[in-house]
């Protein structure tokens, strides 16, 4: 059966991680997270003290230490998935905080990080048999995706989502703090001068606001076999 990349696209928080994990986990595929190579970089900044008190961050400098900043993926053998790693350091959970979320759109939006992560994500792609989201994959980093997907939710919705997410997680969560967090995202993610979240031509789109887990699942598994199929044919 013919391999294909399935490019999933969309806003914060609304479902595309579980989303492409799930159909890589069922379809025996390889799953990327762009999203934790983003963050795993803003998590490295942070700690480096290259943020000003106002949010900014010193673009400069992380360019000229971005070589220090490695970012990779270990398979999880307990749960089949890739966990992702900051210079060795499991940092999973880390780059999941309210504080790497609040700083990780300006750092996307250079143009050193995204060129430098979009050239090790068309690596992982290179075999193709792979699920990846983020937000420029059908974009940018694969243009030639056979199957592309732009996924979208009210901010009220996804901002529900998180909060409950990081509650069940024991960790410390303030709704309106999240919010204000996911429209802030969106309008730089959308307005950034370097790969904006746009919908991709040729993609699929699926807004999930009211949607089960389940029922996204359902969705995503029958798009993926109408695309095998028509390609098989």
């Amino acid at each position: 059966m013919k391999k294909i990349i399935v490019a999933i696209d969309g806003h914060s928080s609304c479902g595309k991680s579980t989303m492409a994990k799930d159909l890589a986990r069922e379809v025996g595929y390889i799953y990327v997270d762009t999203g934790a190579m983003y963050r795993a970089v803003t998590l490295f900044a942070l700690r480096n003290n290259l943020f000003d008190a106002e949010g900014r961050v010193d673009a400069q400098r992380l360019e000229n230490q971005m070589h220090e900043a490695v970012v990779s993926f270990r398979l999880d053998p307990a749960t089949n998935l890739p966990v992702t790693f900051l210079n060795g350091e499991n940092v999973e959970q880390t780059i999941r905080t309210l504080e790497v979320s609040s700083h990780v759109s300006p750092v996307a939006a250079l143009p050193f990080v995204r060129e430098a992560l979009t050239r090790q994500q068309q690596v992982l792609g290179h075999n193709r048999g792979i699920v990846m989201d983020g937000r420029d994959i059908g974009t940018v980093v694969f243009p030639d995706a056979e199957l592309k997907i732009f996924v979208t939710a009210s901010a009220e919705v996804r901002a529900r989502r998180r909060f409950d997410e990081l509650q069940a997680k024991g960790m410390p969560a303030d709704y309106d703090d999240i919010l204000r967090n996911v429209q802030e995202r969106d309008y730089i993610d959308s307005h950034r001068a370097v790969a904006p979240l746009r919908q991709a031509p040729g993609a699929l789109v699926l807004d999930n606001s009211e949607m089960t887990i389940p029922q996204q699942r359902e969705w995503l598994m029958s798009r993926f076999c109408e695309t095998v199929e028509k390609l098989s044919r």
